[in-house]
Order: C-alpha cells, then structure tokens, then sequence
C-alpha cells in the first residue's frame, strides 16, 4: 500500500467515527429534576472567577440547588468573595479544605471533600472557571435518572479568546469525537471507552459514594477521566452528553497557559511509552502528512475529509470558525504537548499546576 492510501485510510477512520458520534451524540433538554443539586466548586486562589460562577449557579432553574465551594488553601480574595455571596444567600456554603495529604493531588482531594460537605442526591462538580446555563443542573440530573446513569458529563462550550487556545483548546472536542468509539455514550461499557471532561461532572450520590468516590482516584490528575472509569468497572453506566448547551468555559489564557495545563495530565492519557508512537502514526497519517503529498488525490481527499470533520465538530462544539484552518498545526501541537510530557516523565520530572508539583500516575 501506498503513502497516499495508507494516509487516505488513516483520515478516513475517524471520519466515519466521529460522523456517528455527531448524530448519536445526546444533547439534553430543560427538564425538571427531583431531588437537590449540590453544585460543587473546587477554587484556588479563583478570586477573578469564582463570583461569576456562583451567580451562575444559582440562576439554576428546575432543581433544587445549593453551592458549596471549598477554599483550597487561596492566598487571592476567594475566601472572602464566597463569604459575602454566602451572606447573601442560604444556598452557598463556604469550606476550607484541611492540608494535602502527600498521597492526593489538589483538585481531587478537594473534591472528596466537597462531597463529604454535600446535602444533595446529586453532586455536580464544576470548574471555578465553568458557567452553568440556567437548565444544566436540572437537565444533567434528569437525564442520569431517566437513563439510570451513575455519572453523566460534558464538554462545555470553550471560550477561546486568543491564537494560544485556538491551536491547543479544540482539540478535545476533536479527539473525544473522532478517536473515541461511542464517543463515551451509556452503550459502550468498557472503562477503556469511558470518557468525561472534570470541569463539569455530574455523580449520583449513592453510586459515587459506593466505587470510592475521589478517593479511589486520589492521585491522579485527569479526574474525570479516571472518575468514569471507575463507575464502569465498578457496573455503572456513565455518559457524555453534549456539553455545549450547558456551560461555557474558558479554561486557559494564552498560549503558555495551554500548553502548561495540558502537559500536566498528558501522560493520564496519550503520552504513554507504547501508546504515544500509536497515536503520533495515527494523527500524523491523517492529518500531517497528507499535506506533504499533494497533489496526489488520496492526499487531496484525506485533507477535505479532515477539514470535513472538524468543521462538524467545531460547529457541534460552538467553538470559533476561525480555529478550522488551523487544524493541522493543532494536531501538530497536540503532539508536541504529548512528547514533551512524556520525555518530561522519563527523567522523573513531575507534573505541576497551581504551585503544586505530583508525579503524574495512572488511576489507581
């Protein structure tokens, strides 16, 4: 077989994968939800978001809510913003979380503790920096209980504002779609084809409670990642439905703080001795190399298929227009990111985020 073949097949495959997530992709409805919602919000030092994302949350319609956030050691003006939003409201709550234990990395031992906090027969765990829509909480937890769903999760919509995150942010979007098969829907059971985006997580009390909770997946930095596999393995079911109606988010700001927050979960994922070289013969035979032989038709086709298929993704997502071109060099980076986590991880260089540094591991 040819190069151009070989590179026509190799884009060919997670067109026809993600054309079928697309179309079977859930995308929820405003519903009403029985039960209360703890909307939960790990923030360290979250003073320029925290404020926008509790407003957020109590805009919640169709559920009963509360909110609680756990101060995770902020030396900003967090503690103080959620006091007065607190004052103001019954339904938020603020809680400090005790010193890191040396086995936990930071946003998963907050979580647990969010969770030991929780009033609600739903826990919803979102980012500082996640804004709910009005409905998610309702929708999110009537959909778990209509489906019997232990977990549900989705991607919000990815606020990008700057060259940066346009060539490193649509890329989860684009992976989770075109590489995942069921796209991380109820129907595939294995935990090896689970997926979840931790910035917005929504457990069912009692299976949470049941695998472990955090707990079980204490030392890992991709949480929600981990969090759903652990569901399954257990005999959950869990599901990702379409976040974009949800909640937005704007996760990183620039180019350095994308490639410093990617880095630190990579080798959680893709950036594995035996699983890297897999996935770099993968992207880069759809999606690198057929630019390199044109004009050969195959190369010719594998590009309009590509650019095809991100286009979906990107208007599924509601993700920028502008961010389509730039598809090549955002796989071309993708790479990159994973390469360097994984050389970093070979000479025992920890990952770090927020002034913390961890060993970056594999859920237990």
């Amino acid at each position: 077989m040819s190069w151009e073949w070989l590179c026509l097949g190799l884009a060919a495959l997670p067109t026809a994968l993600g054309i079928h997530n697309l179309m079977h992709l859930p995308r929820l409805r405003g519903e009403q939800a029985a039960g209360l919602v703890s909307i939960l919000i790990p923030a360290r030092d979250e003073a320029a978001n925290i404020e926008a994302c509790v407003a957020a949350a109590l805009a919640s319609r169709g559920a009963a809510v509360e909110v609680v956030v756990m101060d995770d050691g902020s030396t900003d003006g967090t503690p103080e913003i959620v006091r007065r939003l607190a004052d103001a409201d019954p339904r938020v709550r603020l809680a400090a979380a005790p010193p890191l234990p040396p086995d936990w990395t930071g946003k998963v031992h907050a979580c647990a503790r969010l969770a030991e906090q929780a009033r609600g027969d739903w826990l919803l765990f979102i980012d500082a920096d996640v804004r709910l829509a009005p409905g998610a909480a309702a929708a999110m937890a009537a959909h778990a209980a209509a489906k019997r769903l232990a977990m549900v999760s989705g991607v919000p919509r990815q606020v990008i504002g700057s060259l940066g995150e346009g060539l490193t942010v649509p890329a989860i979007n684009f992976l989770l779609l075109g590489y995942l098969p069921g796209g991380g829907r109820a129907e595939t059971v294995r935990p090896d084809l689970a997926a979840a985006c931790g910035q917005l997580v929504l457990c069912e009390r009692r299976a949470y409670e049941s695998v472990g909770g955090h707990g079980a997946v204490r030392r890992v930095l991709h949480e929600g990642l981990a969090l759903a596999r652990r569901f399954r393995a257990e005999g959950h079911r869990t599901e990702v439905v379409d976040g974009a109606p949800l909640a937005t988010c704007r996760m990183y700001r620039g180019f350095a703080e994308c490639w410093s927050g990617f880095l630190k979960n990579a080798v959680e994922g893709m950036a594995t001795p035996l699983g890297l070289p897999v996935w770099t013969a993968m992207l880069g035979g759809a999606h690198l190399w057929p630019w390199a032989l044109l004009p050969a038709w195959q190369a010719v086709l594998a590009i309009l298929l590509m650019l095809g298929l991100r286009t979906a993704v990107t208007l599924r997502a509601r993700e920028p227009w502008w961010t389509i071109p730039l598809h090549p060099l955002t796989m071309l980076v993708a790479l990159a990111i994973q390469w360097w986590a994984l050389a970093r991880w070979a000479v025992g260089r920890p990952a770090g985020w927020k002034g913390r540094a961890y060993p970056a591991t594999k859920a237990a």
